[in-house]
């Protein structure tokens, strides 16, 4: 189930201006989307969410002036019955008195940006998704491996968070540690970030709870970052067959994105955390296009056609 904000912290958080409405501060909103109100102030509210926060633009506000009295009165009233959590004027836009007459009436906060349209659209948008869209936590330790967002999972004791914390000294950089929340933008971008709780910290036995800011400095840590492999450690099973070449492709699936998960069993003397960052280098050049076990396939192919036709 999605989170929610009340519009006081909404208002707080992206600097805004209340104009009208406060007694509607305590509201909240729970829908990560925003509306632009052009085909409402003409009366067409087939696909209007009430649940959204409604931004109106200088555009919008331009087209609304243009309307007769009696057609502004009746749909901006309209609108307001519907109970949209707060509307948002971006800067310098003209606002109608009938804005300020509806917000009191209906205790609908009426809030003004101090940017233009287009990039209040974006931060408004930013911030909601990164508040309100669902969020799915998984067991398991993040990290920024050269530009590579790298899950590690694992069961209990395998050794994630020793692996992450070498991998931090080794200069690759921390977004979350035991407990990562994952959400989808859309379809192929994954965000992985961790609870506000558990930011900066890792929990390692024998040790306890260490701060990688204050161990490593603040290059160490980081908020967020884009998923693109998954790596799994587990203990070497002698009976299960493991890939050799690379030559196969696993997928694990979060939301409605795939991406490429890599299995990587666990012995005494191997070291983890260089295995780790070589599968994150390796997953970066295939996304680049190139494939070392596809070349050295081709190549021994190559050869071996070669030896056959000598013969």
């Amino acid at each position: 189930m999605n989170d929610s904000i009340t519009i006081s912290k909404f208002k707080e958080d992206n600097n805004l201006e209340l104009l009208a409405g406060k007694d509607g501060m305590n509201k909240l909103i729970t829908v990560d989307e925003i509306s632009r109100p052009g085909l409402e102030f003409t009366g067409f509210f087939d696909f209007f969410d009430p649940l959204r926060v409604v931004l109106v633009g200088s555009k919008d506000a331009s087209f609304f002036s243009g309307l007769s009295d009696d057609v502004k009165n009746k749909n901006l009233n309209h609108l307001f019955e519907l109970n949209p959590p707060c509307l948002v004027f971006s800067k310098n836009v003209k606002i109608d008195e009938l804005f300020y007459k509806y917000a009191e009436k209906y205790n609908i906060p009426i809030l003004r940006s101090n940017l233009k349209t287009t990039p209040t659209s974006s931060k408004l948008y930013t911030y909601l998704q990164d508040k309100l869209a669902e969020k799915l936590s998984v067991h398991g330790t993040l990290l920024d491996i050269n530009g590579m967002g790298t899950l590690i999972i694992g069961k209990s004791g395998i050794g994630k968070s020793e692996t992450a914390l070498d991998l931090i000294k080794r200069g690759h950089q921390l977004i979350s540690d035991d407990l990562v929340e994952i959400m989808e933008k859309e379809p192929g971008n994954l965000i992985g970030t961790a609870p506000e709780v558990l930011r900066r910290f890792m929990e390692i036995r024998g040790i306890g709870i260490v701060d990688v800011v204050d161990m490593f400095g603040a290059g160490a840590f980081r908020y967020k970052k884009n998923i693109r492999l998954v790596v799994e450690l587990e203990k070497w099973d002698e009976s299960k067959y493991y890939d050799r070449l690379g030559l196969e492709s696993n997928k694990i699936k979060y939301f409605n994105t795939e991406i490429t998960k890599i299995t990587i069993p666990v012995l005494p003397g191997r070291t983890v955390s260089l295995l780790v960052e070589s599968a994150a280098m390796n997953e970066k050049l295939k996304m680049i296009g190139y494939n070392a076990a596809l070349e050295f396939v081709n190549a021994v192919d190559k050869r071996a056609a070669r030896k056959k036709e000598e013969k």
